[in-house]
């Protein structure tokens, strides 16, 4: 039930202390204030009692009725005599209560009693005797209000305010330490992606600031890092090209046999195709910018240029929405999956294209031998190969490599399964982006 994200679980630990915090405050007060609430309470109803005392004495015994009906009907107060088959409901087993009793009985004597209802009417009830050497013992009746513990509707709205500004202010906090955070994961993807990210903003908490700071200077040192290597490799691709070519050029024209002249150009072709592969495996295709193209013309170009091959590519695709994406990133990633295809042993390659739930989806399916379940994952490393029949030809294991990193650049993945009349379905899922 925790949440997941930074910003919901550090929002929901600052409101929970806040909440426990504002409980903690209220309780302590309500605490502090029950005792100095009870002696203001005895301290009022004492004075009625003694005032009615007063009354009492200085009146005649005949007319003392006649006062009771006067306290009753003009000062609100009622006067019951207290007879021993009273049914009387004591008041809550309170701290507050306790406190009452205590400095009731410490002013109007050891034999005070305090009652929430005597005979079925409510009210707060308090005995008392007109002298402490008389049997005769009366009720007085307040209002059940003077003795009840009520917080003062402005402590509660106060209180309420403090509670929804702390809130707010813990919303603050939170979403000021995990903006900076989202901002690095989403940067760390691009990177991951291959992509040069927007630098961060190093402003903020310092500790905050030096991270944004650090991650900064790993995003220009391989950004400066990658862009050494292409350089580096661009150099020695047309350092090895040229002497090549003229190596082509001399076995053609100096050897006469046939086949040893095949055989040389067949070396030094092969040779081009592995400084090929690895200027695409090593290539930082940050450099091309993502356009809005129409897939369905790459494939129909695709399909073109295997049939100058002289390979028989059977196409389907459906009415492919306009998505943003780098075509010729893109178109060699799908190259090397059909040659990949026509090299390991297929006989037959069909190319299926779909739009499914905001992404498009590419496959290639072939009847080769295909590829252990268990060999996926790895096969998706630079430099492997897979020692079996699907293996034959020669190759320098960067394939596969080049199209995973092709399809994390776009933010989609590359999936090997096994295609449902055997051999091999390698899937390229690209997400739809305008």
């Amino acid at each position: 039930m925790m949440p997941r994200t930074l910003l919901a679980r550090t929002f929901l630990l600052l409101a929970t202390l806040v909440l426990l915090t504002t409980a903690a405050w209220l309780s302590l007060f309500r605490y502090i204030e029950a005792e100095p609430r009870a002696r203001e309470t005895a301290q009022l109803a004492a004075s009625a009692v003694n005032l009615i005392r007063a009354s009492l004495f200085a009146a005649a015994p005949e007319k003392r009725l006649g006062l009771f009906n006067e306290f009753s009907t003009r000062e609100g107060i009622r006067l019951l005599p207290a007879e021993p088959e009273d049914e009387i409901e004591t008041m809550p087993d309170h701290r507050f209560v306790h406190l009452l009793q205590r400095e009731l009985s410490a002013r109007l004597g050891p034999h005070t009693r305090i009652a929430a209802s005597v005979d079925g009417v409510n009210g707060f009830w308090i005995s008392f005797r007109l002298d402490e050497h008389d049997d005769e013992e009366y009720w007085l009746v307040l209002p059940s209000e003077r003795a009840a513990r009520n917080i003062a509707g402005h402590w509660l709205i106060w209180g309420t305010l403090a509670f929804v500004l702390a809130l707010g202010v813990a919303w603050l906090i939170a979403s000021r330490i995990s903006r900076p955070l989202k901002a690095m994961a989403r940067s760390a993807e691009a990177v991951g992606r291959g992509q040069i990210p927007t630098p961060l903003p190093e402003d903020g908490a310092e500790e905050l600031s030096r991270l944004a700071s650090a991650f900064n200077a790993m995003a220009d040192d391989l950004a400066r890092h990658e862009k050494d290597r292409s350089e580096v490799l661009a150099g020695i691709s047309h350092d090895l090209r040229t002497p090549l070519t003229r190596l082509r050029l001399e076995a053609e024209m100096s050897i006469a046999d046939n086949t040893a002249r095949q055989a040389i150009v067949s070396d030094i072709e092969q040779m081009d195709t592995v400084i090929s592969q690895f200027m695409d495996y090593a290539r930082t295709e940050s450099g091309e910018t993502p356009l809005t193209c129409d897939l369905t013309a790459i494939l129909t170009t695709i399909g073109e240029r295997q049939g100058y091959l002289g390979r028989h590519l059977s196409i389907e695709a459906e009415s492919l929405p306009m998505t943003s994406a780098r075509p010729i990133a893109l178109g060699r990633a799908i190259g090397n999956l059909i040659d990949n295809a026509w090299k390991y042993g297929a006989t037959e390659v069909s190319l299926h294209a779909a739009a499914v739930d905001d992404q498009i989806r590419i496959e290639i399916i072939d009847n080769g031998p295909g590829i252990p379940a268990t060999e996926v994952e790895r096969l998706k490393r630079p430099f492997t190969r897979l020692d079996n029949a699907r293996t034959n030809a020669g190759g320098t294991g960067l394939g596969l490599a080049i199209v995973e990193r092709i399809a994390r650049l776009h933010g989609g993945q590359l999936d090997l399964l096994p295609a449902p009349s055997g051999g091999l379905l390698a899937r390229l899922s690209v997400p739809v982006r305008h």
